[in-house]
């Protein structure tokens, strides 16, 4: 029996219920080795950069999927507390996610009268999917990720960064009608609005994205999402008062700072469209939560040069299942391992789930504070931030990783990036799947390993 079975006891299924529901388990061994107040506070400066980084990047993934900025800001902070919790990594951190924007988008556009009632269904297919996500747990399921070939994964992250710069649009250019989620409709309603454009806005999404990109660059410590949108706020309430910057305040009213609010689900409707609907989309997250956070799982042992406890595949989903349950609920929606984060988080000297816990009150601390200020943030910051995130999702060694492959995946990747954009991701990945399938059973490519 190998060291790592050893060290994770899964071979009969209720002493791994008994493992999985233990929160202080093995992955805070770092904590012992050397000084213990020197980890401690290494532990306490990741929990407090991340948190900082945090907080602008919430917000903004929150109102790019149809919600409200208060949202993103608990959801966050609650994924990353019940991730580090339960899940199956030392370092990685947990929160809204750019892959999830489409689908969480997708899921508040079928009920655009009612923000509260698209909320309540997105609450209700995240906790099922999270439940799904559990089970895979419990039964191991987590090695079968694997076999989605790069390219596909590559592919929909091309697409999904395309779709979030796209949703980005009316925001950049200043416009004060809310536009729809369809990509069509979207750019329809941006040329009836032609003449509302705002050169301010446009030069304070470009000044936010320049700012951030250069400060990451400078310091990992230094919390550039949120300096570059105190800038763009400095400017909205001085020199550019008066020009007309849509704000938080006017698109979703102001932040309250009672964070806990308990959000019920939407009760099961008994027919066809509905239950279609609702089985899409909990597919859809289950995809999302299951491929993100363990390829972040994976990435994060390699970045942190991991050489003791590795992270379990299967306690990972299990952790995302109550991820993916307890958030929603508290006023959240669905969330997964987010990489950029999970890199700051190692970078700074998090080294334990301690770091992921502290991160949770430490934002919602700061949030309560800076919620009077935030209310006055022009939305051009946060288009600003999103776009930085979405081009920064996109890597160059992962397209080239693919281009050097073969044809086959070469078009795959293409393929998927195409449909994801056109189309939705769903449909984008699970037909790029069904190729892959296909051509594996005609003996035209070797499936991966």
């Amino acid at each position: 029996m190998s060291k790592t079975k050893d060290r994770y006891p899964q071979e009969k299924f209720f002493d791994r219920l008994k493992f999985y529901m233990w929160p202080f388990d093995q992955r805070y061994e770092d904590m012992k080795k050397g000084n213990l107040a020197h980890n401690l506070l290494r532990d306490f400066t990741a929990g407090l950069v991340v948190a900082m980084v945090a907080i602008p990047l919430a917000m903004g993934f929150a109102m790019a999927s149809g919600l409200k900025p208060e949202q993103g800001i608990v959801g966050g902070a609650i994924a990353g507390l019940i991730g580090a919790l339960f899940g199956g990594s030392k370092f990685q951190v947990y929160g809204p996610t750019a892959a999830f924007i489409p689908i969480i988008g997708g899921m508040m556009a079928l009920y655009p009268n009612s923000a509260a009632v698209g909320h309540s269904f997105v609450v209700l297919a995240s906790i099922i999917a999270g439940i799904c996500l559990g089970i895979m747990g419990l039964f191991r399921l987590g090695r079968y990720v694997a076999l989605v070939p790069h390219s596909i994964v590559v592919g929909f992250t091309i697409g999904i960064a395309v779709v979030i710069g796209l949703s980005q649009l009316g925001e950049a250019l200043g416009i004060h009608a809310k536009l729809p989620y369809a990509f069509i409709p979207k750019i329809t309603t941006i040329i009836q609005h032609a003449m509302e454009v705002n050169e301010y806005a446009v030069f304070i999404t470009v000044g936010t994205f320049v700012m951030t990109k250069l400060l990451m660059k400078l310091s990992v410590f230094i919390p550039a999402p949120l300096i570059a949108l105190g800038a763009g706020w400095l400017l909205g309430e001085t020199v550019w008062a008066d020009k007309g910057l849509v704000t938080l305040t006017e698109r979703y009213g102001p932040i309250p700072t009672d964070f806990w609010v308990f959000t019920n689900p939407m009760q099961i409707q008994w027919d066809l469209a509905f239950l279609g609907n609702l089985i899409y989309f909990v597919i859809a997250i289950i995809f999302v939560a299951a491929i993100e956070s363990l390829l972040c799982s994976r990435l994060a042992d390699r970045l942190a040069e991991n050489k003791g406890l590795p992270y379990n595949p299967n306690k990972e989903l299990w952790g995302q299942g109550w991820v993916n349950i307890v958030a929603p609920l508290l006023n959240g929606f669905p969330h997964t391992g987010a990489l950029a984060r999970t890199a700051t988080n190692i970078r700074v000297g998090g080294r334990t789930p301690l770091a992921g816990i502290l991160k949770c009150f430490l934002k919602l601390g700061m949030a309560v504070y800076l919620a009077k200020y935030l209310n006055d943030v022009p939305l051009a910051c946060i288009a600003g931030i999103m776009i930085f995130v979405a081009t920064g999702m996109v890597k160059k060694k992962e397209v080239k990783e693919v281009l050097q492959k073969d044809k086959f995946h070469t078009g795959l990747m293409a393929y998927t990036a195409i449909m994801v954009i056109m189309t939705d991701f769903l449909i984008g990945v699970a037909t790029a799947l069904l190729i892959y399938g296909v051509c594996i059973m005609l003996g035209i490519v070797k499936p991966v390993k």
